[in-house]
């Protein structure tokens, strides 16, 4: 028996001291590089992305305000109904406003940071679960991610919440390493605890989701004694629900007058957070709500809240229907599951090995598998939920499973790469095999529209074949192959697997202008074939304007003409049919505009008493409302449509329409009655504007 000697590194014998220098900046500048990667997709030519959702970006405008506005995230400045959500998201981005001024930009900014720390901070994390390789592309994986680029050129909530989810999974894997004292390891679970309330008051119910996996990632991973786990979940819950309820008590108990909860049927935030935030989401049934199936009146379009098409119960609209198919359907597939099936595949030998090892009685490393069940779990959980949720989806909530997703990857990437690198046994097809799978995906979500860069599809499939034949070439003496070709074999597999997802989250980022509802990829991918997409080139015309929360020449002249005979009174214009109605007027211009209704004009406030005694004190003239909007179906009991149709209708009997050619409008030819009267900007809508105080 001969001993094999390994040459030694020219490098490290000429300079001893060379090698650890070199792998030590490399470690340093590796993720650098992958952070600024993603800093460039995130923020590339943002001032193009206008304003992002425009139902939060002019909430933003409106809790600048004041106090109260800015911590109910009141929607209008008057602070007459909030959004639908709660307003952590949007507060940094009235920080960022006060700093810079109000701009598009400006407000995408806090997006652009927070959505690098997620990046970074996944990065660590993964380094003290499994290691700097897996780190590196687990950050690289989630900095790619299509439907995470998306969302970080958005103001919707999303971005902060996958941040503090991660900050919640680095400090729970702290509080799981072996070289901790119990105390030491119970402060960072209930820090854990800590940012996963914070996620709650982002974006309440979707935020604890993950909730059971790290408690049970906790139980199976920590290496306390049993009873000591239990203390600490026991503690961490109760730092949970401090954490999470802080805002809905503050909310509760702040005195009157103060915005209604929108969303709500009863102005409460315990109504939002179980009922239109909550299990509405789950099962599709909002009491006191009346669900929209009109394709005419798309309500789900402006921002977090209203009703999608197609919606009634079935959760299909943007997203397609509910099912264990969504997440692979048209709408939402090329968004997040490129890797899936890859995920699917590291899961199940992921288990099948832990499951091998128990039957062995080898010991075990808890802390290893507390970072598969909280990663895996979280995938798994998070994608059956989203999956089978029956109630209001948009394809960028699965921004949520990114994370996961890159984790479970990159660790399964590496582990198949040291399977294939072992001489023995059968385990090394792993690699080949997933690197199969992934291209034949990539092939299929690509062809969906080969019209957008339909020439990938040849290139992924091209790498895919180049890498698996080098795999299957290299295996037949893997022990005496030349390191070159090996090198090569995997670079052509990391290049196989993450071409496609690159390549769409380069294309989305460039192509900006996305409009409000963030997706990656073709313009009408959220919406499948033949069916109008939510950004501006993909909407019909009459939509454009009002999607980008851009005022139309029509929208300019009613403002102007309010405000030049407003008379000083302290309210300009109040604005009935939702946000969707309202949004362009409070980000294009300071004066104080009212959106009645909230997010789908479905919200009862104002209450027509109050519109009523708004008027009789000289508080209001003006009023745009829509003359028959809600002719479509029966109004739902006690208040949302059916208030509406009242507040139309009071204004319909105690005012009087104005001659749209005072505003530069094109006079009517005939004695049109109020109920047909169209407004051109109005997307079809009805609206006309009233005069409730001619005499002055």
């Amino acid at each position: 028996m001969t001993a094999t000697i390994k040459a030694p590194d020219p490098v490290a014998t000429r300079h001893p001291v060379a090698a650890p220098a070199i792998a030590s900046r490399w470690r340093a500048l590796a993720p650098a590089a992958i952070c600024a990667v993603a800093a460039v997709l995130y923020a590339w030519r943002i001032g193009a992305e206008g304003w992002g959702n425009p139902y939060y970006s002019a909430a933003v405008k409106s809790m600048s305000a004041s106090l109260t506005n800015f911590l109910f995230g009141s929607f209008d400045p008057l602070g007459v109904v909030t959004v639908d959500k709660p307003p952590m998201a949007l507060w940094p981005m009235v920080v960022s406003a006060a700093v810079f001024g109000y701009h598009g930009w400006s407000l995408l900014l806090p997006q652009v940071v927070e959505g690098v720390a997620a990046v970074w901070l996944l990065h660590r994390t993964v380094r003290r679960w499994a290691g700097e390789h897996i780190a590196l592309l687990a950050a690289l994986i989630l900095a790619l991610t299509p439907v995470t680029v998306a969302i970080n050129r958005d103001t919707n909530p999303d971005t902060l919440m996958v941040l503090l989810l991660v900050a919640a999974a680095y400090a729970f894997t702290r509080s799981v390493e072996h070289s901790l004292s119990a105390g030491k390891a119970t402060r960072w679970l209930m820090l854990a605890a800590l940012f996963l309330g914070l996620g709650f008051i982002t974006k309440m119910l979707q935020a604890w989701i993950v909730v059971p996996v790290f408690a049970l990632a906790y139980l199976v991973g920590s290496s306390a004694p049993v009873r000591r786990r239990i203390l600490d979940l026991f503690g961490a819950g109760a730092v949970l629900l401090a954490s999470s309820m802080w805002w809905v008590t503050l909310i509760s108990f702040w005195p009157a007058p103060k915005p209604y909860i929108g969303g709500s049927t009863d102005g409460s935030v315990l109504n939002l957070v179980i009922g239109y935030n909550g299990l509405g989401r789950i099962f599709g049934r909002e009491t006191g709500r009346q669900l929209v199936n009109d394709p005419a009146r798309p309500v789900g379009f402006g921002g977090g809240g209203g009703v999608p098409w197609g919606s009634r119960g079935h959760g299909g609209g943007f997203g397609g229907g509910a099912g264990i198919a969504r997440l692979f359907g048209e709408q939402v597939g090329g968004q997040i599951s490129w890797l899936l099936p890859l995920c699917l595949l590291v899961l199940i030998a992921a288990a099948i090995g832990g499951i091998h090892q128990l039957r062995s009685a080898r010991p075990a490393d808890p802390a290893r598998r507390a970072g598969w069940v909280l990663w895996g779990g979280w995938l798994l959980l998070v994608g059956l939920v989203l999956s089978f949720a029956q109630g209001i989806f948009h394809p960028y909530y699965t921004t949520e499973m990114a994370p996961a997703v890159a984790a479970v990857a990159a660790a399964g990437i590496v582990l198949m790469w040291r399977h294939y690198r072992s001489p023995a046994g059968y385990r090394w097809v792993l690699l080949p095999a997933a690197v199969t799978l992934t291209t034949v995906w990539a092939w299929v979500l690509v062809s969906r529209n080969v019209s957008w860069n339909g020439w990938l599809r040849y290139a992924v499939v091209a790498a895919g074949i180049a890498a698996v034949v080098l795999l299957v070439v290299s295996r037949r003496s893997v022990t005496a192959t030349r390191p070159a070709l090996l090198r090569a074999g995997m670079a052509l597999s990391v290049v196989a697997l993450l071409l496609a997802p690159a390549v769409w989250s380069t294309a989305t980022a460039f192509a900006s202008g996305r409009g409000a509802l963030a997706q990656a990829g073709p313009p009408n991918s959220a919406f499948g074939h033949g069916r109008p997409g939510p950004t501006r080139g993909g909407l019909p015309a009459r939509f454009r304007g009002v999607m980008a929360g851009d005022l139309t020449a029509d929208q300019r002249e009613i403002l102007a003409y309010a405000q030049a005979n407003s008379a000083g009174t302290p309210i300009t214009l109040a604005v009935e049919g939702g946000a969707m109605a309202t949004e362009a007027y409070l980000i294009h211009s300071n004066a104080m505009i009212i959106g009645m209704g909230g997010f789908s004009g479905q919200d009862p406030a104002p209450a027509v008493t109050t519109l009523a005694q708004w008027v009789q004190d000289g508080k209001l003239r003006f009023v745009l409302a829509g003359a028959g909007q809600d002719r479509r179906g029966p109004a739902g009991p006690g208040g949302g449509r059916g208030l509406s149709a009242q507040r139309t209708q009071w204004v319909q009997q105690h005012c009087t329409v104005v001659n749209p050619a005072a505003y530069g409008g094109a006079a009517p030819t005939t004695q049109t009655p109020p109920s047909q009267l169209q407004w051109p900007g109005s997307a079809n809508r009805g609206e006309v504007l009233y005069d409730c105080q001619p005499s002055q």
